[in-house]
């Protein structure tokens, strides 16, 4: 059985050095699906290639990465070659961004599922082992998601993130419920869903999702209760160099462009939205019955998940 949570020093081991064998990496094995991941890519040599380990140490038989650098020269090129016998197709070029990046990335994927990981987050052991076999169990389902940890330069856990089962509305009035690190989809649904916004530098990931959670078919979400990936919060991230007030402006634009009235002289939290206190209740009644130990959430779960199958969400990992 795979893990379900981990501890700051199991996640440096485990992108400490290779732990996959190349014989299970090349074999391309077509019994297994195939995940494609898209790795964007611009000076983050500090981490890339603990971004390759956390993918490669999946040690998953059918697994197409393709690296699309922005023309780096921090040494990212030196070690994208050196993982070059694994890797499917990169380039380092210029380019217009992390979204542009991940769109043509996207349009040279060929896998059943496609994610993307940021050159400085990382996945988790055993990951893309649970995602397949939720792929093969649920042929309805489009999206495949689980827990994340937030990190530091040092892969030290500094916050561990629990998420509700996917709503587009729960992402646009509330929080994320999901998160790019530990995300995978069908190809047709990405295809589907359409490219990246390319004219913002932010928010684009959440208008992405947005978007996926409006053309995703019923019953087409999987949560895992598994922590598939890592967020990496350092201080060249653009969560720490982006001024909130740019941030604010661009998802103010956001919010609009998919029909929500937004009062811009308040921060986002302070929107008054009568639905934040639906998505506010909702999201403490899945902490408690999806996540807490107590005997009396534990005697309900089975129940719980059950129903929450027949409305359109599996919940896996968590009876």
């Amino acid at each position: 059985m795979n893990k379900v949570e981990f501890s700051s020093e199991e996640i440096q081991a485990f992108v400490a050095r290779p732990r996959y064998d190349p014989a299970v990496i090349l074999s391309k094995d077509a019994a297994c699906p195939r995940i494609s991941v898209i790795v964007p890519s611009f000076n983050q040599a500090q981490f890339l290639e603990r971004t390759f380990l956390s993918i490669l140490n999946q040690n998953y038989p059918n697994t197409e990465i393709i690296v699309m650098d922005g023309g780096s020269r921090d040494g990212s090129v030196e070690i994208i070659q050196r993982y070059a016998p694994y890797i499917s197709y990169w380039t380092s070029d210029p380019d217009k961004g992390q979204p542009s990046a991940i769109n043509k990335g996207f349009e040279k994927a060929s896998g059943d599922l496609v994610g993307w990981q940021n050159s400085d987050d990382l996945y988790l052991p055993g990951f893309f082992h649970v995602i397949a076999e939720s792929f093969r169990v649920y042929p309805r389902a489009q999206l495949f998601t689980g827990n994340i940890y937030t990190v530091d330069e040092t892969d030290h856990i500094t916050w561990a993130s629990r998420f509700p089962p996917f709503s587009a509305n729960h992402l646009i009035y509330l929080d994320w419920n999901l998160s790019s690190q530990a995300v995978f989809l069908k190809r047709q649904l990405a295809t589907q869903v359409g490219p990246l916004r390319e004219d913002i530098p932010i928010g684009f990931d959440w208008d992405w999702f947005i978007r996926v959670g409006k053309v995703m078919q019923p019953h087409g979400s999987i949560l895992h209760r598994v922590y598939g990936g890592c967020y990496r919060i350092h201080s060249a991230s653009k969560f720490s160099t982006q001024a909130y007030e740019s941030r604010w402006r661009i998802e103010t634009q956001i919010l609009r462009s998919h029909g929500i009235r937004v009062k811009e002289e308040l921060p986002y939290l302070q929107q008054p939205w009568w639905q934040r206190r639906f998505f506010q209740f909702r999201m403490k009644a899945f902490n408690f019955l999806l996540y807490k130990p107590a005997p009396l959430f534990q005697h309900l779960r089975p129940l719980f998940i059950w129903f929450l199958a027949k409305v359109g969400t599996v919940c896996e990992g968590f009876a």
